[in-house]
């Protein structure tokens, strides 16, 4: 971090910027000391060293680009060569100071976006959110361990009985002391909320040896390699000496590596062996995570040979049956397509029932009390869009069924309110409401379609905007073959046999 301190003034007076998430995760890594020796993202020096040699341009050797982009309106005003007008206040989502960033490089990266290098230092008492004591820094860390060996395990998903076996003989076998860093950025790879996977760790803790847990804002970057590197560093910064790679995440990057056996379940004494040291007639794999989230979506029970029960417990919590979990069911189509029409008699019908909670958002409605003065620019289709998705995934993360029915003609606002819904930990369905252009025009209950024709309106869907077809989509329904009382039930039907809706009873 830089040792200098700017005047209070230039810290009032400077701009502020909300990086976004996996920028988040990298600035407190920063600030931690988890990067080090990084006291700050990257300039454009370090970033082409880093792209040509795999080192930064000092010749330090480091695996990934740590990187901040900004608005240009924002990176326009500052000047480089002043120290007093190069500082902008990096903040949380909610708006609270976490640093000042004092830019010394400024490049573009895009139409609208500037990268930024500099050093940072820490602003405010450090952050907010569950489980702050355990996100130490690496210095705290270190001063806690006891001295020798340390066995790293990042605990990137929940910890069942043949991992804890795993784990167990590598720290006996190394005499090692147990430290587990639990990736807390986001979702795991399984969709499990941090605050999940950390309670589901902690319940598996009388099963481990003496362990040191730490909370740390992992994320992955979509590149194994780099991934595994950049891990292993975070791993040597909080002293670990051995890292056990666990699952699919391997680990490298100068600590060494242990690669366990896959062990098997032996029904003869009910211990976890070596796979090949159990006979074929005897030997019970581990359950895939595929297989965990089944068991788990259809509200049976985890057995207790594979997952302790204290583990399974707050599995069971985090990732209840689907028919008691919350869901957004998104409708998508031209206007006239009859997606309001279906969504409407979705909604209705599932209240009928009285099983779930139903919040619908039309988009009409919506437009009015939640989007008012918005147009229909791609920025404020997209914008409307996401704050349907936003409210939507709230619903979803109570346990409450969205059911919504916008346009939503672009792929990225689509791809986007998933990913809220997903993050929510709720359940999504993308219903493709697929009904000829040509037959939503003879339609034009509203003369939309013939204001757009005659030019009194701009940027009418499928006139002179563009729709992107789903190709992603749940299910897709044309209502040119089918009545909207047919359509409503395939949409029911698929919710039924997908485990999201309870079957009526005939």
């Amino acid at each position: 971090m830089s040792g200098s301190v700017l005047p209070e003034d230039v810290l009032r007076d400077a701009p502020s910027y909300t990086p976004h998430a996996h920028e988040l995760a990298d600035l407190e890594l920063l600030l931690s000391g988890a990067y080090a020796p990084l006291t700050g993202f990257l300039g454009r020096a370090d970033l082409n060293s880093l792209r040509r040699r795999g080192r930064l341009a000092d010749g330090t050797q480091w695996p990934v680009p740590v990187t901040l982009e900004v608005p240009a309106e924002l990176a326009s005003d500052l000047v480089l060569e002043d120290p007093l007008h190069r500082t902008i206040i990096l903040t949380d989502p909610e708006g609270a100071p976490v640093a000042a960033l004092e830019v010394t490089d400024a490049w573009s990266t895009g139409e609208r976006t500037y990268g930024v290098g500099g050093t940072v230092r820490r602003m405010g008492d450090g952050g907010h959110g569950p489980f702050q004591r355990l996100r130490r820094t690496p210095a705290e860390v270190r001063a806690l361990l006891p001295p020798g060996r340390v066995l790293g395990v990042i605990a990137d998903r929940p910890l069942h009985r043949p991992q804890l076996a795993q784990i167990a003989h590598a720290a006996r076998t190394l005499a090692a002391h147990l430290l587990i860093l639990i990736p807390v950025t986001g979702p795991g790879p399984d969709g499990l909320p941090p605050e999940a996977l950390v309670r589901a760790i902690f319940s598996a803790r009388d099963r481990m040896p003496p362990a040191t847990i730490v909370a740390v804002p992992l994320l992955n970057r979509g590149d194994e390699m780099r991934d595994a590197l950049l891990r292993a560093r975070v791993a040597g910064a909080y002293g670990v000496t051995h890292v056990l790679s666990t699952g699919e995440m391997l680990s490298g990057g100068g600590l060494r590596v242990l690669v366990p056996r896959e062990l098997a379940y032996d029904n003869r004494d009910g211990q976890w062996r070596w796979r090949d040291d159990i006979p074929p007639r005897n030997r019970r794999l581990a359950m895939t995570a595929a297989e965990i989230n089944d068991v788990l979506d259809r509200g049976f029970p985890l057995p207790e040979w594979h997952t302790p029960p204290a583990v399974a417990k707050e599995l069971t919590r985090a990732r209840p049956p689907r028919r008691h979990r919350g869901l957004v069911v998104f409708f998508t189509g031209f206007s006239g397509s009859g997606k309001s029409t279906i969504a409407r008699g979705l909604a209705d019908s599932l209240r009928e029932s009285g099983e779930r909670t139903i919040t619908l958002l039309d988009g009409d409605v919506v437009r009015r009390e939640l989007s008012a003065g918005l147009g229909f620019s791609k920025a404020d289709r997209d914008r409307n869009v996401r704050r349907i998705g936003w409210v939507a995934a709230e619903v979803g993360r109570h346990r409450g069924m969205a059911v919504a029915c916008p346009i939503a003609p672009y792929e990225s606002a689509r791809a986007a309110v998933r990913g809220m819904a997903q993050d929510a930990g709720a359940g999504f369905v993308l219903v493709h409401v697929n009904t000829p252009l040509e037959v939503c025009e003879q339609r034009d209950r509203k003369g939309l379609y013939a204001r757009a024709r005659a030019g009194q309106l701009r940027g009418m869907t499928g006139i002179d905007d563009p729709y992107e077809e789903p190709a992603n989509a749940e299910l897709t329904i044309d209502t040119t073959t089918i009545t909207v009382p047919e359509a409503i039930e395939l949409v029911l039907a698929y919710l039924v046999e997908n485990g999201w809706v309870e079957p009526k009873l005939t």
